[in-house]
């Protein structure tokens, strides 16, 4: 005689072990997912990860439900993101370097030396030189 709760006995005990499974795993990575983007968080001080890790660890499942419905806006723009655009507005300031130092702006070139001359890092026949340099 076999005990009934050991076995698996029929298909609506498998469809059930398969939904707790499901859910189960579905919890996990919520769960991880939530850790993952409190730490990918820029913006977010350290007390405040703190405060959130040891709500995550201490009581993980309503703590991610929280995390969720808390940051939940921020959480998904900062995975829409994905690192993609913070290296294309790097890119995008490289390039605007480059043409900007290509293409030298005279009133920029005097402008910045007469900064240096009331700053008292250049004198006023330095201050000529680079005027004469940059409108020739």
């Amino acid at each position: 005689m076999t005990s009934r709760g050991a076995d698996v006995d029929s298909f609506w005990d498998v469809l059930w072990w398969s939904l707790w499974i499901f859910i189960w795993v579905t919890a996990v990575v919520i769960w991880f997912r939530c850790v993952w983007d409190l730490f990918s968080d820029h913006s977010l001080g350290g007390w405040a990860k703190a405060g959130w890790i040891i709500f995550l660890i201490f009581i993980p499942w309503l703590g991610a439900i929280i995390y969720i419905i808390a940051r939940g806006k921020s959480m998904a723009i900062r995975a829409s993101r994905g690192g993609v655009v913070p290296e294309r507005d790097v890119h995008a300031e490289y390039m605007a370097g480059l043409s900007a130092s290509a293409m030298p702006d005279p009133v920029g070139q005097v402008a910045k030396a007469k900064e240096l001359l009331d700053s008292g890092a250049i004198t006023q026949a330095e201050f000529e030189q680079l005027k004469a340099k940059a409108l020739s």
